[in-house]
């Protein structure tokens, strides 16, 4: 028969449990609504960041007969060292959040060296950094705090250390990796192509009808600024992204922590009834058996 004073502490215990995840879960809740504000503003920035870059790298390769000719422009067909900056949490209880990250990542180390390119690993936030320490695998970079409070300066210091690794020819080629935000119940591996950048994602084929004018003497220094504030905003973008996704992640995971707790407690409620059942049911018998004895 179980102990009446056991399930009534567990059942102590579970309500408790079920306050706190209930808590946390209002907390990412508001914390998620602050969060998409600035994702919000922020995207407005990157866009015309992105625009103007496409009409000042349009208009040098439209004045330029070899085409786009800058160090941030260049392809490399078969790269031979290619560095990964990816973003995870500093803090768990956000369900798969992070695992989903860090899978990526192994995954692309994994394809990479089937096709003989080294890799060179930079990391953000502490739960990316643990993983690949306990397993033993180097990191060229790591920093701790940045994905829980994105900070423009912060992030620009610690991508431009890549981006000069880039222009001086140590790597080939810079991807970011982030886990980011679509809704308030999905997330989705977002891979970004940092530098060279991608010409794809602009639209240096199309007919430009800006009046914008550039001086032939200014427009490298132009462009080599833009694309540096590019690739600055662009990280401190995706640690924007990165962390609204970690808010609505871990208030699914709370939210679900919560019911499951709801559960547990009716269910104990139910084995608590029975055992005082039980309990009641023994104490009567054991008085009727007394009573017989007796006669």
């Amino acid at each position: 028969m179980a102990n009446l004073k056991d399930i009534k502490r567990k059942i102590g215990s579970v309500k408790n449990t079920q306050k706190t995840t209930n808590a946390m879960k209002l907390v990412s809740s508001a914390k998620l609504k602050r969060t998409e504000e600035l994702a919000k503003k922020s995207r407005v920035y990157a866009e015309k960041l992105t625009e103007l870059l496409n009409e000042i790298a349009q208009k040098m390769q439209n004045a330029n007969a070899d085409g786009l000719d800058n160090v941030y422009f260049r392809d490399v067909k078969n790269p031979k060292m290619v560095d990964i900056v990816f973003i995870t949490a500093d803090k768990g209880l956000c369900g798969g959040f992070n695992s989903q990250t860090i899978k990526r990542v192994t995954k692309m180390i994994s394809e990479y060296h089937e096709k003989d390119v080294k890799v060179r690993l930079r990391a953000v936030g502490r739960k990316g950094i643990d993983y690949f320490k306990f397993n033993n695998v180097d990191l060229n970079d790591a920093i701790i705090g940045l994905s829980a409070a994105p900070d423009f300066a912060k992030a620009a210091e610690f991508i431009s250390e890549v981006s000069e690794a880039y222009v001086n020819g140590e790597t080939d080629k810079i991807v970011l990796v982030h886990n980011g935000y679509v809704n308030m119940i999905t997330q989705e591996i977002r891979i970004d192509q940092i530098l060279p950048v991608d010409a794809s994602t602009l639209e240096l084929n199309s007919t430009s009808t800006s009046e914008l004018e550039v001086e032939p003497d200014d427009d490298d220094t132009l462009l080599d600024a833009l694309v540096k504030r590019y690739v600055e905003y662009t990280m401190y973008y995706s640690l924007i992204d990165s962390l609204a996704a970690e808010h609505s992640a871990r208030m699914q995971a709370m939210d679900a922590a919560t019911t499951n707790a709801k559960e547990m407690v009716k269910e104990l409620n139910v084995k608590y009834n029975k055992a005082r059942q039980e309990s009641i049911t023994t104490e009567l018998i054991e008085i009727i058996s007394g009573m017989e004895s007796m006669k």
